[in-house]
């Protein structure tokens, strides 16, 4: 597990002593990522930076690694759970090893088959290979996008980086992105392949690239999610569940440092710890929560820890803690995210990593067998596909004009309106006619339909649940899940693996026909079949909280002045009407409605500002190797 920065100039270029020191601060401004070693790789064309945490020896990994007679030179950023068995294809095929690396795996497998080697490989990755013979740079990321992988393109070259940071530490200016903006605010998050700073891009999941000097980098697809579902007795699905879950818990607890597990109340991590027990019986686990009755699940994941048998370290985090952490995880975040869940995640890492190197996580599991609330809503409104087309219109103009929060006011909207026109996936935040009154740079020809209309495009014959399982894996899970996932586990040098996000488990859950996963009046309704007499009945059919964050009750009380202050210190004048936001602010606090995730979404993007445009942010907060960095 490391970070990396890259850099290709399209002309042969001689670094100055000044330019590899320079360099090395863009590297070291990630050294969160990897405390435990560096290193670096420069010839005309290539610059390579690299940081390591050491999870398997740290002698067999250095990078960035060389291999045939130094023609080829990669940094990965990662863990490949099947290197074992490709090593020994290989070694079986005359590819010599000087190392027991997944790094040295990968370079052998491209020395064989180039960029086809990239579907074959079963983890988490963002990668970078320099053919020095061919002078011809190669690069992948991972299927789901667990692993980051930011690019800007300038008059010199193109730079690559595991975190934005280290690229934007090169520009004269952080400039706001105004279209990414736009949908952040629908979507809490700024959707793949956009940042919010204008120039800076991401690689996408299932990508690879290829780039010459002076050429246009080429990106090309080499997975995609597709769901075919398969008819199977329903005890031939349990033990297909319960086969590729054990395999894929198994190899994602490879490591030569302790292994660990985030337990919560829920179904998804209580399935990984109990499988995980199985390994590693001694194995820790990690919950955090609240004071505030209804916020926590430390006393479930405790009665969990107990009936397993397995050790249940907890935290609880107070408002005035929840709240001096932000600054801190927004500078982590590179971007804004609205999701109040990565601070309990955030907190949950930092004790985590006081035990282990490595945590087991449940992400992914919802989107790939159907887990969340809003995938019952097609069997909710299924009434409304009798309905002729003339009454679905009179019921739709019914809706609009009955005032907010009149009982049948919701359903009518939703039944009345076509999935595409609805859905864009688990968080919508403002419609585009608050958008309209939020933003002073709003502009009519951007909506949040541009990201997900492409997407029902490609799925338009799929069952509606598939549909929106599709959305959420191309939009949500990775613009939110995943980002906060990888980030806050890498502010604390902790690396994070998520069992249900392998290729061999998406491969059988994608053939799981629908009415197995959302049936019973429930959720992942299959997969929970397959849990039981596995995971303690207690946790089998409880209701779905992950994350719960009180901060519909803190804005009016805790952190309402800081909310306020935040607002009106903010230097965002020229983007928002600040009023608008005080007033739904106020609004929220009278009990008018329950606007706390909106004046949320505003809130992170403030802070975001203050941090990387105003450059306010308190870096006495920051690791003292980083704070040295930022400072000068």
């Amino acid at each position: 597990m490391c970070g990396f920065i890259g850099i290709m100039f399209d002309y042969p270029t001689e670094r100055t002593e000044e330019d590899k020191e320079s360099f090395k601060k863009q590297n070291n401004l990630i050294t969160h990522r990897g405390p435990d070693d560096e290193g670096y790789y420069f010839d005309p064309y290539i610059s390579f930076g690299f940081r390591r945490l050491s999870i398997i020896d740290i002698e067999s990994g250095i990078q960035p690694l060389s291999y045939n007679d130094e023609r080829i030179w990669l940094v990965f950023n990662g863990e490949i759970y099947n290197y074992i068995e490709i090593r020994e294809k290989l070694l079986e095929e005359g590819y010599e090893f000087q190392t027991d690396s997944d790094t040295e795996v990968i370079a052998a497998l491209f020395a064989k088959l180039k960029e086809g080697a990239f579907q074959y490989l079963r983890g988490m990755f963002s990668i970078l290979i320099w053919d020095k013979q061919a002078e011809k740079l190669y690069g992948a990321r991972d299927p789901f996008g667990i692993k980051p992988l930011f690019y800007h393109e300038n008059d010199q070259g193109i730079v690559f980086a595991s975190e934005k940071k280290s690229i934007t530490l090169m520009m004269e200016k952080e400039e706001v992105n105004k279209e990414a903006l736009q949908q952040y605010l629908s979507f809490q998050y700024v959707p793949e392949p956009m940042t919010m700073t204008v120039g800076i891009q991401k690689v996408e999941p299932g990508h690879y690239f290829t780039k010459k000097p002076g050429e246009p980098i080429e990106f090309t697809r080499y997975w995609h999610a597709t769901f075919q579902p398969v008819l199977r007795e329903k005890q031939d699905w349990i033990k297909k569940i319960q086969e590729v879950m054990y395999d894929s818990v198994k190899v994602h607890m490879r490591s030569d440092v302790p292994v660990g597990s985030f337990l919560s109340g829920g179904i998804d991590s209580t399935l990984i710890v109990s499988i995980a027990k199985e390994f590693n019986p001694g194995i820790k686990t990690f919950s955090v929560g609240f004071e505030r009755e209804g916020y926590s699940e430390i006393d479930v994941a405790k009665e969990t820890a107990d009936k397993l048998n397995v050790e249940n370290i907890s935290y609880m985090i107070s408002p005035e803690e929840y709240v001096e952490s932000l600054p801190t995880i927004m500078w982590h975040m590179d971007d804004p995210l609205a999701d109040p869940a990565c601070v309990p995640l955030y907190f949950v890492s930092r004790e985590a990593r006081k035990y282990v190197t490595v945590v087991l996580s449940g992400e992914g599991s919802d989107e790939l067998f159907g887990g969340y609330n809003i995938y019952r809503e097609p069997e909710s409104l299924k009434v409304f596909n009798s309905i002729p087309t003339p009454v679905k219109d009179l019921l739709a103009r019914v809706s609009a004009i009955l005032p907010e929060g009149v009982k049948g006011k919701s359903f009518l909207e939703r039944g009345t309106t076509p999935l595409r026109e609805r859905y864009i996936g688990n968080a919508k935040m403002f419609e585009e006619d608050e958008k309209q009154s939020l933003l002073k740079c709003y502009n009519k020809q951007i909506s949040y339909q541009q990201v997900t209309s492409k997407l029902f495009d490609q799925v338009s014959h799929y069952p509606a649940v598939n549909q929106m399982q599709y959305v959420d894996i191309h939009t949500w899970m990775r613009g939110d899940i995943l980002l906060k996932a990888d980030r806050v586990t890498m502010a604390n040098s902790l690396e994070l693996r998520v069992p249900f996000l392998d290729k061999e488990v998406f491969r059988v859950a994608s053939e799981i026909p629908v009415d197995l996963k959302i049936a019973n009046g429930t959720t992942k309704n299959i997969l929970r079949e397959a849990a039981r007499g596995i995971i303690p009945d207690h946790v089998l059919d409880r209701k779905k909280l992950g994350f719960p964050v009180p901060i519909r009750h803190w804005l009016k009380n805790e952190l309402n002045g800081w909310a306020k202050q935040l607002i009106r210190e903010s230097e965002t004048d020229h983007l928002l009407y600040k009023d608008y936001v005080l007033e739904l602010l106020e609004a929220h606090c009278q009990g008018k409605g329950d606007y706390s995730r909106k004046i949320w979404t505003v809130l992170m993007f403030m802070l975001w500002h203050q941090n990387f445009v105003e450059k306010k942010m308190d870096i006495n907060k920051l690791p003292s190797v980083e704070k040295q960095l930022v400072k000068s």
